[in-house]
């Protein structure tokens, strides 16, 4: 459930303000609202911040040393040292960068002594380095005396002393720059660079004994931030009527759950603080908290990695988010091996918790439940490790549901209405169990929408929708599994399947058109719905397109079971080879491996979307919600 809110407005004398704010972080039950301001220490404080994030990615891979203890401003003075190497480092990268570049440049001169090249120009041996295309050099005068260094079939080097200006001229734009000093030197240079840049990693290493006082000044760091903006950001204003008298008032906006009104009401009273009670309306930017049985709440990881928050005055789905996600995780893994193996994973930190008596992470209870959710689909349909039926045991077989067991993969499944030879296979009877799905689920939303609104007539819109849910199931049915089984002739019972089916279309859409915009007044219903007809007929198109959506649970779970079933064929003949069977065995865990990583992707993008695109679609849901956050120690 979303837990009730309350709208507040506290005051407090302008001089009383840092003390009001420490005793409400004392308290920790009021989430204030004060948009994001900035001030010297505001900026202060994310200069030291900065700088110790910097120092904790320096020693971040560096081996743990023995953890010592220091208080915030000595772990900053800590920090700027490591700052300080770590700018030497750079400017050792930058340097070194250089060195080799020109050393680069000049590796087809060998080597360059550039004192003995100036104390010849000194004793007036004016000589210079050239380096010229072939073609241009066999076309230089003769009068030239040059000295050929080395050359190949496109460019020659050589040597010149200059006698004349028109030396100088002839060569124009061929002359060598020499560098500062000499390759040998350079290369020294390099050398003692590295060997320092060595030094400094070391350095910098020997801090890793501070890395639990670097994380605990930053959080330190951020209370502070946190602090300094709710005093920066109360709004202040003067009461007084006497400009003699000045009389400074603050305050601020927030929200506390309802259940704990009575603990501000008495910190106010205690503290002579004016405080305004209100009931949220929809324009408040309300902070939302779920609370929910530890079952549900398994759910809770998987929704802060997702960043989905529900609005305040939207629905709290996380039962049926749970409930569904388990079942789409099982039919997209589909493969009972694989659950085993995610049980597995989940058991050993578990145990490992239950027998050190620490509380175990829901992560893990919920990664449990997938894998276990894995193994029932994986009983139910007989797959294990992409095998073919007639690799299990008889046991395994006999455990399935025939209807959607591979065992069955082959035969065709007759309907009470169908003639002989006529019904569906073991793949029609997966789709139609995801349509089926998809029914529950969506007509689930529409029911809390009809419960939400059952003091007014606007739940005959939801009443409506849900009516055309089941007539278009049934024309997903004809459709995209199978026109002879699922006919809009078919008749069962003296009931007319198809023409019921067409009728609760045409009906709940006429009821949803009349209805669901109703606010007071259905004449104003329906011209709201006529200004939007467009969007009105489109929504018939999209509750198809969100049933037939659904079928993507089944597609994935073909394509890996698929691929499993290659990796086996690719593995299976070297297995019978003593040779081959360590490749055999690499293939397998790879093959394997990487179809269970695309499995986690294809949840993250088709099992999730089913929860949080289509189902809360129909919810008028858009997770705007942001979470409750009281301001404590």
């Amino acid at each position: 459930m979303i837990v009730p809110m309350k709208k507040i407005s506290l005051i407090t004398l302008e001089d009383k303000k840092e003390e009001t704010l420490k005793k409400l972080r004392h308290l920790g039950i009021v989430h204030i609202e004060i948009s994001e301001v900035s001030s010297e220490k505001i900026n202060e404080f994310n200069d030291r911040i900065s700088l110790l994030n910097r120092a904790i990615f320096a020693i971040g891979k560096a081996k743990k040393l023995e953890q010592q203890v220091v208080e915030t401003q000595k772990t900053i003075e800590l920090a700027q040292e490591i700052d300080a190497l770590l700018d030497e480092k750079s400017q050792c990268l930058s340097w070194l960068s250089s060195l080799n570049s020109e050393l680069e440049r000049l590796k087809s001169w060998g080597d360059i002594d550039v004192d003995s090249i100036k104390d010849l120009q000194s004793k007036g041996v004016d000589i210079a380095l050239y380096e010229m295309p072939k073609s241009e050099y066999d076309a230089l005068s003769d009068s030239l005396k040059t000295i050929k260094l080395n050359a190949t079939k496109a460019t020659v080097r050589f040597l010149l002393r200059k006698n004349t200006q028109e030396d100088e001229a002839a060569l124009n734009g061929y002359q060598l720059t020499l560098p500062k000093v000499s390759t040998q030197e350079m290369r020294e240079e390099i050398s003692q660079i590295n060997e320092r840049m060595v030094e400094i990693d070391k350095q910098i290493s020997a801090y890793t004994c501070y890395t639990e006082s670097i994380k605990k000044a930053i959080a330190d760091l951020e209370k502070k931030i946190e602090f300094e903006t709710y005093r920066a950001g109360m709004e202040s204003q003067d009461l007084s009527k006497d400009q003699s008298k000045s009389v400074e008032v603050a305050h601020f906006k927030g929200y506390i759950e309802a259940e704990r009104l009575d603990i501000l009401k008495k910190a106010a009273a205690e503290n002579s603080w004016g405080l305004y009670i209100d009931d949220p309306s929809e324009e408040d930017n309300v902070p939302t908290k779920l609370k929910n049985n530890k079952f549900v709440s398994l759910i809770y990881p998987l929704t802060d990695f997702l960043g989905t928050v529900p609005g305040y005055f939207e629905y709290d789905i996380s039962g049926w988010f749970l409930a569904f996600i388990l079942i789409f995780f099982g039919i997209i893994f589909g493969d009972g091996g694989y659950g085993l193996l995610i049980s597995a994973v989940a058991a050993v930190p578990i145990i490992k918790s239950l027998i050190a008596k620490k509380t175990v992470s829901p992560m893990f209870l919920l990664v449990g439940l997938f894998g276990l959710s894995t193994i029932l689909w994986g009983t139910l349909t007989c797959t294990w490790f992409g095998l073919s039926p007639e690799q299990l045991p008889q046991w395994l077989k006999a455990l399935s549901v025939p209807v959607i067991s591979n065992v069955y993969a082959d035969k065709i499944w007759s309907l009470p209405w169908t003639a002989e030879g006529v019904g569906l296979t073991t793949a029609q009877n997966l789709q139609v169990f995801c349509f089926t799905l998809a029914l529950i689920q969506l007509t689930i939303a529409h029911i809390k929408g009809a419960c939400r609104n059952r003091k007014s007539v606007k739940m005959l819109g939801d009443i409506g929708s849900i009516l055309q849910l089941v007539g278009i199931y049934y024309v997903v049915l004809s459709l995209v599994v199978n026109a002879q089984v699922f006919s809009f002739s078919l008749v069962i019972g003296g009931i007319p399947v198809g023409t019921v089916a067409i009728g609760f279309i045409g009906i709940g859409f006429v009821m949803s058109f009349v209805f669901s915009n109703y606010e007071g007044s259905v004449i104003k219903s329906i011209l709201s719905s006529l200004t939007n007809i467009v969007s009105v007929l489109l929504g018939v198109v999209n509750v198809f397109s969100d049933i037939v959506s659904y079928i993507r649970l089944w597609a994935v779970g073909l394509a890996g079971a698929a691929i499993s079933a290659t990796v086996n064929e690719l593995a299976g003949p070297l297995l019978g080879n003593f040779m081959f069977m360590l490749l055999a065995i690499i293939l397998l865990v790879f093959g394997h491996g990487l179809n269970m990583i695309l499995n986690i992707l294809s949840v993250i993008v088709h099992g999730i979307r089913l929860n949080t695109l289509e189902f809360s679609s129909h919810l008028d849901m858009s997770w705007s919600g942001h979470k409750f956050k009281p301001f404590e120690e």
